[in-house]
């Protein structure tokens, strides 16, 4: 594998010296790109899209031929693994991803089979490799995958919720048949991600979208404990570098010292918590990423600078921060607005390093 030329988005996550902050947007291979939308209509449809390993590089790539970002992160979707599962994923136009079939019962649960990631998802790991040597040393590759708890919510919901009826009242009506399920997700989150690993992905990223529709107590016993399962079974270095691990809870603001004593390297932070809070409460253990509400990619360039600044300084001087939005990028911002956001960190951030 080719030499890294920048290499500041790992020492960061590792809490290593770094020359300024390094920065990433999650979702930054996405729809307020016009390229992406021309390569995804090449595609025919978003999930052959990341089944073409050529055009999933392709998409990939894109980003960072129009900003100076830190890190590139794999073209690919929470629900793949859901999908090996053979619950007939597909995307209904503006309705977002449904599963032609849904669990609900002990019995569906039973019936699930653990996919082998390196057969069964072996599109997913052409996609890594491919990416790893088209990027050819140029910024570390992140692979990822949905957290248990996440995955669970579409497999039992059958798409998206606003009220996780379903999910909710297996977790707390038949308490077993849930964990059976978060376990099987598990194992296959680990093989997952470790395959990816071994394909070329230099840091992983487990999202929890949906784990913070949960109280304090549910979120400890069906989410976090699968997350902290899943980083004990995974691969921690390779190519002779350490391979760093990002817990990301959205709205879990409220469990950072129990997400940093996961083991994980880092802590995704959605923008309702404050930055300096989150560091002077867990920096110590885990180096902090984030967390500018994607909305301020809206406002003017100036307002951008501005808002960079602040959470600059709410972070404060020293490494450990990975600059990011709280959450994806919007599919209807400003490609020069993003483009001012990730200049705007490297500008200001050296004084802090």
């Amino acid at each position: 594998m080719s030499e890294l030329k920048n290499d500041r988005f790992l020492r960061a996550l590792l809490r290593e010296p770094v020359d300024v902050t390094p920065v990433w947007m999650m979702r930054q291979a996405g729809r307020y790109l016009p390229e992406y939308k021309a390569t995804r209509a090449l595609a025919g449809d978003f999930l052959s899209l990341c089944k073409n390993r050529e055009l999933a590089c392709e998409v990939t790539l894109q980003p960072l031929e129009r900003f100076d970002l830190d890190a590139a992160i794999l073209f690919s979707d929470i629900l793949t693994i859901p999908d090996a599962m053979d619950l007939g994923l597909y995307f209904a136009e503006g309705e977002g991803p449904k599963f032609r079939k849904v669990l609900r019962t002990a019995a569906d649960v039973d019936a699930l089979c653990v996919p082998n990631a390196a057969t069964d998802l072996d599109y997913v790991m052409n996609a890594v490799t491919e990416i790893r040597s088209a990027l050819s040393g140029r910024v570390p590759l992140i692979g990822f995958s949905g957290s248990p708890w996440t995955l669970a919510t579409y497999m039992v919901e059958g798409g998206s919720s606003k009220d996780f009826r379903h999910v909710k009242k297996m977790m707390y009506a038949s308490p077993e048949v849930m964990h059976q399920l978060l376990d099987k997700l598990a194992v296959s989150v680990i093989d997952y991600l470790n395959q990816q690993i071994l394909a070329g992905a230099q840091a992983v990223q487990i999202f929890d979208t949906w784990g913070g529709v949960l109280s304090g107590e549910m979120y400890r016993e069906f989410s976090l404990q699968y997350m902290q399962k899943i980083v004990a079974g995974l691969i921690r270095e390779a190519d002779g570098r350490k391979v760093p691990v990002i817990l990301f809870t959205k709205n879990g603001g409220q469990w950072l010292e129990q997400m940093a004593a996961t083991g994980a390297d880092a802590l995704g932070l959605d923008w309702t918590t404050e930055l300096g809070d989150a560091r002077a409460r867990v920096g110590q253990q885990v180096a902090l990423q984030g967390n500018m509400d994607p909305s301020v990619l809206y406002a003017s360039p100036e307002r951008i600078r501005s808002e960079v600044q602040n959470l600059l300084r709410s972070y404060g001087s020293g490494t450990g921060h990975i600059f990011n939005l709280g959450h994806g990028i919007h599919q209807f911002a400003d490609p020069e607005h993003a483009k001012v956001f990730v200049d705007a960190v490297h500008e200001f951030s050296a004084q802090y390093h």
